[in-house]
């Protein structure tokens, strides 16, 4: 059974240089990455060649990696056409490169046409409005493909915030948030189809006595459909995590090029061989029976 990193994130060359040509956010000068929320970042680009990232994926120890465009980017929030262009371009891009990696990369959709695809990456904030989703939603039951749910862009941040504040806060809140709402009105609206949240959710085990506290009881929050991917998270969160949902719920991911992913290996590994097994395979690959 492969071990799997369910969260990583490669772009095409033609999307790198798409993203060279826009004049305004998400864009690159150079080797600097401009978000509308979060200002500049300067990124290693040579993280995104394939065959690097093949040779980190055995260095890691690794059999697949999931790859998806971040909704960090901002693409969502842009007009039509510009929203349109970047995403085939970079579908288009992750398809090949797949193709390449000989089954190494599983692709998710930024898209609506989850064709060809494992599933689909979404941004949180877009659990907000299920109706306006709904349509995607129901594709990707017809399809039994997984939904993947990563932080989108982040807000302007307070004046003097530190650089962490996106990270930290933001990101977390919109998770807290997307996963709130998707026991609110989405589990039992699509109860067959798997859902991912990526970072635990923002600390979603830490929220459960507090659910309960206004009346939710613990049937209405444990759902075998709903899954938490571990990156940026230690040992500490990981206890908490394992003592409230059991470790059937949790696979492994790294962020991978955003994060280091030598925490997040050392942390998993740390818990033993059968913790290591249920998060980079056992259960992975229940999400991606059909697709075997």
């Amino acid at each position: 059974m492969p071990t799997i990193d369910f969260h990583q994130h490669l772009w095409p060359e033609p999307f790198v240089r798409l993203l060279a040509r826009r004049e305004r956010p998400p864009r690159l000068r150079g080797s600097v990455l401009e978000l509308a929320g979060e200002g500049e970042s300067e990124l290693d680009l040579s993280a995104h060649d394939l065959d690097l990232r093949l040779a980190l994926l055995d260095r890691w120890e690794l059999d697949v990696a999931v790859v998806s465009m971040q909704p960090t980017l901002g693409i969502a929030a842009l007009p039509d056409n510009e929203a349109s262009e970047l995403i085939a371009v970079y579908e288009r891009g992750i398809l090949e490169l797949a193709a390449a990696s000989e089954g190494r990369l599983m692709p998710l959709a930024a898209g609506s046409d989850v064709s060809g695809f494992a599933g689909a990456c979404i941004g949180a904030p877009e659990l907000a409005d299920l109706e306006l989703l709904a349509p995607r939603l129901d594709e990707l039951v017809r399809q039994d493909a997984v939904l993947f749910v990563h932080p989108g862009p982040a807000a302007a941040p307070p004046a003097g915030a530190p650089a962490w504040w996106a990270a930290v806060v933001d990101y977390t809140a919109q998770m807290q948030a997307g996963y709130a709402a998707w026991l609110a009105g989405g589990v039992s609206r699509w109860p067959s189809l798997d859902v991912v949240f990526a970072m635990l959710a923002g600390g979603a085990p830490f929220q459960l006595e507090r659910l309960r506290s206004r009346g939710v009881s613990g049937r209405d929050v444990l759902h075998d459909t709903i899954f938490f991917e571990i990156s940026s998270y230690g040992n500490r969160a990981l206890e908490l995590c394992m003592a409230t949902f059991g470790v059937s719920q949790l696979v492994f991911g790294t962020d991978v090029p955003v994060l280091d992913p030598e925490p997040a290996l050392d942390a998993v590994r740390g818990f033993g061989d059968a913790v290591t097994d249920a998060l980079c395979s056992q259960n992975p690959a229940r999400l991606f029976a059909s697709k075997a």
